[in-house]
């Protein structure tokens, strides 16, 4: 009974598929072999859905920026506080995982991963130009992006695309919806393939057992105890110094979200926890327009946990397969990222989704890699998820306290317990843009 009341949690059956994967890659080792097709066929079902995702969440984002536009500098400040702490996220992945090594001595060659991913990839890396690169992301033709799955030309589509349905404000308010249910549509895709990920985790660590010993596996418990240890000290360095400027302890705002967080936590979303959270800021002295406003929005553009994962993976597959990342490369890599972990921390399974974008983007790490992380990607999910659910509650703290719409005696009260707080009041009256991203998500 107790069995089978968890076994329906994807979260037990990646647990499961990995496991047995290492059995049978250990004690069979070339049926593990036989069994990559496994984590082939995964990987592909998710480079199929990469395009229109990323296309989707990037053009409604911008479009819903319209709204942002009224508010003038609460825009401005929550745009630029964005991009400046996801960039950080970004950098410190690729900092912590240049230190730590994680994927050193695994000594894996790209060509057992898929023979024609990697044909004559050593030598477009090296003769690829900063002009060239820039110039393919503009597509021939506004379809042709998707049909060659090219990831940056669709960015660049999806850019032009949202600024034109913001500029036209009520008029493409039609357009934009179903554009929204379209987003729906592939986020549910998202999902159901995410189901397929248990057999994934099962082909790619019989495959990895199989192919080069349970010796592989050590590097990757060396990768999940460095990115959990890389998203606390990003947590409680970075964002507690943002709290901190903005007169809140970030070890108190936890302590009074450590419900939502044991929520974000079991659902390896943040996405369940975004009402509680909406709720508990407000009570805690925050604007409601304001909370209305950043902590939705950031849902989609500031996803400090994915942009932590994206770099550390990343550097991890490099490693791995002894593939030097020039510092040009490496640059890349971080403004890739800062598109591609757009609209990722509702997603299930969007941080890999966000990975496999990145990597198709660069070019320089053959796709198939990924599948190296199927069996560990699951434990890694609660940590990027956790990182930017606490992200975006200190990103809403620190824009009210910034327009001066902090009550700071309030939020003293609230996180000391001086002021108990319902967690069941009427539900909170959203600005047109909350409504529009909580639908999204």
């Amino acid at each position: 009974m107790f069995f089978a009341r968890h076994f329906k949690h994807l979260y037990v059956q990646v647990i499961i598929g990995a496991v047995l994967g290492i059995l049978v890659g250990h004690f069979f080792p070339a049926l593990g072999v036989d069994l990559k097709p496994l984590a082939d066929g995964f990987i592909k079902l998710l480079k199929m859905v990469v395009a229109p995702v990323i296309f989707t969440i990037i053009v409604i984002g911008i479009a819903r920026m319209s709204d942002m536009k009224a508010l003038g500098r609460v825009g401005l400040t929550t745009v630029v506080y964005f991009e400046v702490l996801t960039t950080a996220a970004l950098f410190i992945g690729l900092i912590v995982a240049h230190i730590v090594q994680p994927g050193q001595g695994m000594n894996i060659d790209p060509a057992t991963l898929h023979a024609d991913a990697v044909a004559g990839f050593a030598k477009t890396a090296q003769s690829q130009s900063l002009v060239d690169f820039f110039l393919k992301i503009i597509p021939d033709t506004f379809i042709s992006a998707f049909v060659n799955g090219e990831i940056l030309p669709v960015v660049f589509i999806a850019v032009l695309t949202g600024c034109a349905l913001a500029r036209a404000g009520r008029n493409s308010e039609e357009l934009t919806r179903v554009i929204e249910e379209v987003s729906d549509l592939f986020f549910k895709i998202v999902g159901f393939l995410m189901y397929l990920a248990p057999l994934g985790a099962f082909g790619a660590m019989a495959f990895t057992i199989g192919k080069f010993g349970a010796a592989s596996l050590l590097p990757y418990l060396k990768l999940m105890i460095a990115f959990y240890i890389t998203c606390g000290l990003f947590i409680f360095l970075v964002l507690g110094a943002v709290s901190r400027y903005a007169g809140v302890s970030i070890w108190r705002l936890i302590v009074f979200l450590k419900d939502e967080i044991v929520i974000v936590l079991g659902a390896g979303s943040a996405e369940p926890a975004l009402p509680r959270l909406l709720l508990k800021l407000e009570q805690m002295g925050c604007d409601k327009t304001i909370v209305g406003l950043v902590a939705p929005t950031g849902y989609a553009f500031n996803i400090d946990g994915v942009c932590i994962y994206l770099t550390m993976a990343i550097l991890f597959l490099s490693q791995a397969l002894n593939i030097e990342l020039t510092l040009t490369q490496q640059i890349v890599i971080l403004l890739i990222g800062s598109f591609t972990s757009k609209g990722m921390s509702g997603v299930p399974g969007g941080g890999f989704v966000a990975l496999a974008a990145t990597l198709a983007s660069v070019g320089t790490i053959p796709l198939p890699a990924i599948g190296l992380l199927i069996g560990v990607d699951r434990f890694m999910g609660e940590a990027r998820a956790v990182t930017s659910f606490i992200g975006n509650a200190v990103a809403t703290v620190f824009v009210a306290h910034r327009e001066g719409k902090l009550d700071r005696e309030q939020a003293r009260a609230v996180l000391s317990g001086e002021i108990q707080v319902s967690i069941a009041p009427p539900p909170i009256t959203a600005p047109c843009a909350l409504e529009n991203v909580q639908r999204t998500l």
